[in-house]
């Protein structure tokens, strides 16, 4: 109840809480004194059917009354005690959040011992511990499998890098794995499609293309590729690098592999030059903690061969 727009539908909520109850206690005690005696009428409503078919007008039974008139205190009861008025915290100030809260710590309190024992060791170590690895499993399967699969094989031509193979955009370092999974990762390749004097539009853009599918042995057109040689020499070595083996400063791709993140055809690399890529690595270091991403490090690491340098 805390995202009140004003405190006009704070006091909205406070009012049709309170008079609904009140409403039901009145309406109740009205029918309480209907019969002040509490006993059967004969008295009827009017209402016959099928010539012989009488409405009488019973009141309900005493103690179905008194039953109703309960749920009416009960119903005032729960609302000073818990949070059913608009802002109104209730006097035990409880919340789902804060009972959220208490187990999180509750199961922290039990495992931060665990954790702790593996945040002191070595990364590569940990990727070497058969219970430290099925912790690490099982984070990544909570927290990873979305964009990288359950194998960690990644979404070919979505983006998604393949954590089990040997390439590193930013660098399989331990310390790199540990950076790029705690502040994240912003890749991002520019669109030269709306400047024609930087590769040439579409059409020098398919010459660079066929270019860097000559960098990493695909079939190309060698006439095109030698031309977009000279216009990948003017832009796109700046981050790929003279040789086109990029740079993992920059997170910018080796192009003489056998990687594609975002798939290798040629209309698929014209795109990508014409209009862009951008690709985010979210950060996980508020929300898991040193100690869960000192884990995930490791599993990552050992995804790829014991966490060898890639």
């Amino acid at each position: 109840m805390s995202d009140f727009v004003n405190e006009f539908w704070n006091w909205y909520v406070i009012l049709i809480v309170l008079v609904s109850i009140i409403a039901c206690g009145v309406f109740l005690w009205t029918q309480s004194i209907s019969h002040p005696s509490g006993g059967q009428t004969t008295d009827t409503t009017g209402h016959v059917w099928d010539e012989t078919l009488q409405e009488y007008n019973n009141p309900l039974p005493r103690w179905w009354m008194w039953l109703f008139y309960g749920t009416v205190v009960f119903s005032l009861v729960y609302v000073v005690l818990y949070p059913a008025l608009g802002r109104f915290p209730g006097a035990f100030n409880w919340s789902t959040a804060g009972e959220h809260q208490k187990e999180v710590e509750k199961v922290d309190a039990q495992v931060k011992p665990l954790f702790d024992k593996y945040l002191k060791m070595d990364l590569k170590a940990v990727a070497a511990d058969k219970e430290a690895m099925e912790m690490g499993g099982r984070l990544f399967q909570t927290y990873c499998v979305q964009c990288h699969g359950t194998t960690g094989q990644g979404i070919q031509d979505k983006g998604f890098p393949n954590l089990t193979d040997k390439d590193w955009q930013w660098g399989g370092e331990p310390a790199q794995v540990v950076e790029t999974i705690s502040n994240g990762r912003t890749g991002m390749m520019p669109p030269y499609g709306g400047n024609p004097d930087a590769v040439g539009g579409e059409a020098g853009a398919r010459e660079v293309a066929n270019y860097v599918r000559s960098l990493s042995g695909l079939s190309h057109n060698s006439e095109l590729a030698t031309k977009g040689k000279t216009r990948f020499d003017a832009v796109c070595f700046a981050c790929h690098g003279q040789d086109g083996k990029g740079m993992q400063a920059l997170g910018a791709p080796n192009l003489t592999d056998k990687v594609w993140l975002y798939g290798r055809t040629e209309d698929k690399i014209v795109e990508a030059i014409t209009k862009g890529r951008s690709n985010q690595m979210p950060a996980w270091m508020e929300f898991l903690g040193e100690a869960k991403i000192h884990l995930l490090s490791a599993y990552v690491l050992n995804l790829s061969t014991g966490g060898e340098k890639k």
